[in-house]
C-alpha cells in the first residue's frame, strides 16, 4: 500500500492541468506615485470570487466561468474602483488599477486593516488547506493576533483558551503549556510541524505569533498520530511585504516590566527579499512569594520571492526563560481547596532557579506550478535544554507540617521534521477534484535527570499555615552535573519516529455547492519508552461531506480515524499501547453580514482506546494510568468577528460529556475522565469609537465561565468536583495616529480561582488530601505602543 501511494503521489506531481472551461483575470494594482498596492481586496460582484494583491502588486482571481462581470477594488479607507471584464474560456483577461492614494497611505491602511480583524476566513497554509474554512468539514477556530492584542496575552498558559469552544488549560510546571478540549490533552503544533513531547515544547511568547488555529477532532490531512480530541496550531509572523515597525511597552502589577517590537520590511528595493524580526524581553513576579518568570526572545525571518511562484523562507526563533524552582506553582493541604492564601509558597527563596533555551528554525519551499497546483516543502529544527529542579512534597499533616522535596530536572528535547506536499485542482467531467497529497517524516527525543532527590525539611517541617522560609546554607541541596546528561539521564528517554503518506480528494459536485472529502493516511512508527522500543503501523480513513446552501451557508459531516503512538510508562512496566480513535462530528457553518463574522454550531462523538491520564498513586509524577476505552460527547457554538461595525465579538458555548466507557477494573466504569467541564461558555466583546470627540477609544468586557469542573486525576468520588468558575476582565484603550495605549484588568471581580484534585499522600490508593493552582487575584496592565 506505501508504495501505491508514493506512486499515486508522484504521478499527481507531473500531472498538467488545463483550465476546463474556465477562465482568469489578472492585473496590476499601483499608487498615485506608481508604488505597488500590497494587500488590495480585488473581487468579481455577485461571486464569492477574489484576490489580494502581493508584494508587488499583482493579482490572479482564477476558476471563473465565462461570461461578463464588474470587477470591485476595496479597501479600507480607500475610494472603492469599479471596472467591467469579460472572461473567456481558457484564457486570461488583464484589468489593471491605479489608487487615489499615496503607498505610505496604503500602508497605514492596510496595518489598520490587518489589526482590527477578529474573524478569519482562510486557513493559514500550514493547514495545507484549499478550502475556505465556511467550506471545510471540520471545526476549525482561528484566533487572531488581535484577539491576542487586545486581551494582551503574554504567552500560551495567559488565557487563550477562553477563545475557543471548550478549551481549557490544565495543569502546568510553568515550561510548557497543556491545553484539554473534547475530553483530553490536545497537541501543540508549530507552523503545521506536530512538536508535542511530554513536557514541552516551551510555550509560544505572543510576540511572534501571527495567529493559533484550534482544529477539533483529528485531522488526516494534517497528522492522523494526534488526539482524536484535535490540535492547536501556533502560526509564526512571516514578512509581508508592507513595511511597517512597531514598539510597545508595557508595565503590570507584580513587577511586571514588558517590551516588544515587530519589524517588517524590504531588505532590497525590488520587494524580492522581505525580512521580520520580533523581540521581546520581559521582567515579571507573581502574586506567589519567591516566584518569577523573566524571558526573552529573537525571532528573524527572510522571505526570498525568486518569482511570483517561487519563494524560499528561512525562520529562526530562539526563546530564553529563567523562573523560580519548577513545580512551585502547586498548593497542597490535606484539609480542603483553597484553605491557603493565595501568595502561598512551597518555593524558597534561597533555592536556584531553572532556565530554559529553546531554539527552533525552519526552512520552508514554495513553489507554483500553475495557478492550480503548487508544491510545498518545510524542514525544522527544535533544540529545547532546561537546566533546573522540580519542587514537590514527601506528606503533609492535618496540622500543616509538610516535608518539603526538590529533585534535579535537567532535560533535553530535540526534534526534527520534514514534509513535502501538493496542492492541485483537476476536472472529470462536471467534478472538480481538489487534489492532496504528501509525506510526514519526525524524529523527536527527551531526556531528562529526574535521579537526584533531595529532603528539604530534614531539622524541623515545613508548617504550611506558618510558613517559615529561607534555607540554611548548609542544607541547600546541590546537584551534581559533573557528568553528561546521557549519563545522568540513564533510561530516562522518551522518543517517537514516524514516517507517513496521506491523500485526499474533495470532489466538488453542482457546481462546488456539494463537496465529499475522501482521504486516507498510513503511519509507521517507533516509539521509545524509557528504552522500551514499541514499534506501530496503521492506515486510518477519513471521509467528509460538506454542502452549501447558500454563498453564506454551508452544512457539513464527518468521519475519521486516529493513530496515535504514545510515551509514558505504567506502573506494573507493561508496554504502553497506541492510541486509536474514531471521530463522527456533524455541524453547522454561516457568515453574517458579508462575512463580517461567523458563526459555527457542531455536535460530535469521539470513541478513544488506550488513553493514558496521570497515575495518582505515584509520588514521582512520572507514570500513567492507561484507561481501556474513552467516549466523549458533545456540542459547541462559536461565534466570532464584528457583529456591527467596530463592535468587535468573540463568544463560545461548548457542552461536554467524557467518562470511561470499557476498562480491566469495572469500577472505573461511567467514571469521568479527568480535566475538563461539562459547561464552559467565553465571551469578549469589543467596541471602539469611529468618529466624534472620542474617535479612537476603545472598551472591552469578557467572562469566562466553567461549570461542573471535574478534577486533573482519575475520582470515583462524586464530592471531588471542583467549584464552578468565573472570571470577569476588561480594558479600556485610545488609538491616536501612529500612538496606542491600552489598560487591561483581569479577575475584576477580584475571585479566588483554582483548579486541582484530590491527591494521595500515603500512595494507598485513597485520596487523603488536594492540591491546586491558584489563578492571580486582580492585576491590570498598562501599554503603550508606537508604530513608525
Amino acid at each position: 500500500m506505501l508504495k501505491g501511494l508514493l506512486t499515486f503521489f508522484i504521478i499527481l506531481l507531473n500531472l498538467q492541468v488545463a483550465y476546463a472551461q474556465t477562465g482568469a483575470v489578472t492585473g496590476h494594482v499601483q499608487t498615485t506615485d506608481g508604488e505597488p498596492a500590497v494587500g488590495v481586496s480585488i473581487g468579481l460582484k455577485g461571486t464569492n470570487l477574489g484576490a489580494n494583491t502581493n508584494s508587488e502588486g499583482n493579482y490572479t482571481i482564477a476558476k471563473i466561468k465565462p461570461g461578463t462581470y464588474v470587477l470591485h477594488v476595496q479597501m479600507l479607507g480607500v475610494e472603492p474602483q469599479e471596472q467591467n471584464i469579460v472572461v473567456t474560456a481558457n484564457s486570461k483577461a488583464a484589468a489593471n488599477f491605479t489608487l487615489s492614494e499615496s503607498a505610505a497611505r496604503i500602508q497605514e491602511v492596510v496595518v489598520t486593516a490587518q489589526r482590527d480583524k477578529y474573524n478569519a476566513t482562510l486557513p493559514s497554509e500550514s493547514l495545507r488547506l484549499q478550502t475556505r474554512l465556511l467550506e471545510v468539514p471540520q471545526n476549525i477556530q482561528v484566533i487572531t493576533g488581535t484577539v491576542l492584542q487586545d486581551q494582551q496575552v503574554f504567552d500560551m498558559l495567559e488565557g487563550v483558551s477562553r477563545n475557543v469552544s471548550g478549551v481549557t488549560m490544565q495543569e502546568h510546571w510553568g515550561n510548557y503549556t497543556r491545553m484539554n478540549m473534547r475530553g483530553a490533552r490536545v497537541a501543540p503544533f508549530r507552523n503545521g510541524m506536530n512538536v508535542e513531547s511530554t513536557w514541552g515544547p516551551l510555550s509560544e511568547d505572543m510576540s511572534f505569533v501571527e495567529r493559533i488555529e484550534f482544529v477539533k477532532g483529528p485531522a488526516g490531512f494534517m497528522l492522523a498520530n494526534g488526539d482524536p480530541a484535535g490540535f492547536y496550531n501556533v502560526v509564526t509572523k512571516k514578512p509581508t511585504g508592507v513595511p511597517g515597525k512597531e514598539v510597545t511597552l508595557t508595565l503590570g502589577s507584580f513587577d511586571t516590566y514588558r517590551a516588544t517590537a515587530d519589524l517588517d520590511g524590504k531588505v532590497t528595493r525590488d520587494g524580492k527579499l522581505l525580512y521580520r524580526l520580533n523581540l521581546m524581553g520581559q521582567k515579571k513576579e507573581s502574586w506567589r512569594d519567591f516566584e518569577y518568570n523573566d524571558r526573552y526572545s529573537i525571532a528573524p525571518v527572510l522571505k526570498y520571492n525568486f518569482s511570483d511562484r517561487t519563494s524560499l523562507t528561512a525562520e529562526y526563533t530562539y526563546q530564553f526563560s529563567r523562573m523560580s524552582a519548577i513545580g512551585s506553582a502547586y498548593v497542597f493541604s490535606a484539609r480542603d481547596y483553597a484553605d491557603l492564601p493565595r501568595s502561598f509558597t512551597i518555593a524558597d527563596p534561597n533555592l536556584e532557579p531553572s532556565d530554559m533555551k529553546d531554539h527552533s528554525g525552519f526552512l520552508l519551499f514554495e513553489h507554483a506550478f500553475s495557478d492550480k497546483w503548487k508544491l510545498t516543502a518545510q524542514t525544522a529544527y527544535f533544540h529545547y535544554n532546561q537546566v533546573g529542579s522540580s519542587l514537590w512534597l514527601a506528606g503533609v499533616d492535618a496540622a500543616g507540617d509538610m516535608q518539603r522535596t526538590l529533585s534535579s530536572w535537567d532535560a533535553r528535547n530535540i526534534s526534527k521534521f520534514g514534509q513535502v506536499f501538493v496542492n492541485g485542482e483537476v476536472k472529470t467531467g462536471p467534478v472538480t477534484h481538489r487534489i492532496l497529497g504528501g509525506a510526514d517524516l519526525g524524529n523527536k527525543e527527551y531526556l531528562a535527570d529526574w535521579n537526584q532527590y533531595f529532603v528539604l525539611d530534614q531539622n524541623r517541617p515545613f508548617n504550611i499555615y506558618n510558613p517559615v522560609y529561607g534555607l540554611d546554607e548548609g542544607s541547600i541541596p546541590v546537584i551534581d552535573r559533573s557528568k553528561s546528561l546521557e549519563d545522568r539521564a540513564g533510561g530516562n528517554i522518551l522518543g517517537q519516529k514516524y514516517g507517513a503518506l496521506y491523500l485526499q480528494d474533495e470532489l466538488a459536485f453542482l457546481n462546488d455547492r456539494l463537496r465529499l472529502t475522501l482521504a486516507g493516511r498510513y503511519t509507521k512508527s517507533e516509539t521509545n519508552q524509557y528504552t522500551t522500543i514499541i514499534k506501530n503501523e496503521k492506515f486510518t480513513p477519513r471521509v467528509g461531506l460538506s454542502a452549501t446552501l447558500d454563498k453564506n451557508t454551508s452544512v457539513y459531516a464527518l468521519y475519521d480515524q486516529s493513530f496515535i503512538p504514545q510515551n509514558g510508562r505504567l506502573a506494573d512496566d507493561e508496554k504502553v499501547k497506541p492510541i486509536t480513535g474514531n471521530n463522527t462530528e456533524v455541524g453547522f457553518k454561516r457568515d453574517w453580514f458579508g462575512g463580517r463574522w461567523n458563526s459555527t454550531v457542531s455536535a460530535y462523538q469521539i470513541t478513544k482506546n488506550n488513553q493514558l491520564v496521570a497515575d495518582p498513586n505515584d509520588p514521582t509524577q512520572t507514570l500513567s494510568l492507561q484507561l481501556g476505552q474513552t467516549q466523549t460527547q458533545g456540542i459547541e457554538v462559536d461565534v466570532r468577528g464584528e457583529v456591527v461595525p467596530n463592535l468587535g465579538l468573540v463568544f463560545n458555548y461548548a457542552f461536554t460529556n467524557s467518562e470511561i466507557t470499557e476498562d480491566t477494573d469495572p469500577v472505573k466504569i461511567g467514571t469521568k475522565v479527568p480535566g475538563y467541564a461539562k459547561h464552559i461558555t467565553n465571551a469578549w466583546l469589543s467596541y471602539r469609537q469611529p468618529k466624534g470627540l472620542l474617535k479612537g477609544a476603545g472598551v472591552s468586557l469578557g467572562y469566562q465561565w466553567q461549570l461542573e469542573r471535574f478534577p486533573w486525576f482519575v475520582s470515583e468520588n462524586p464530592e471531588s468536583l471542583l467549584p464552578d468558575y468565573f472570571r470577569l476582565d476588561g480594558a479600556v484603550s485610545y488609538q491616536f495616529r501612529k500612538v496606542s495605549l491600552a489598560l487591561n484588568v483581569n479577575n475584576i471581580l477580584d475571585e479566588y480561582l483554582y483548579s486541582g484534585s484530590p491527591y494521595d499522600f500515603n500512595y494507598d490508593g485513597s485520596s487523603d488530601g488536594y492540591y491546586w493552582q491558584t489563578e492571580a487575584p486582580r492585576q491590570y496592565r498598562v501599554s503603550v505602543g508606537y508604530k513608525f
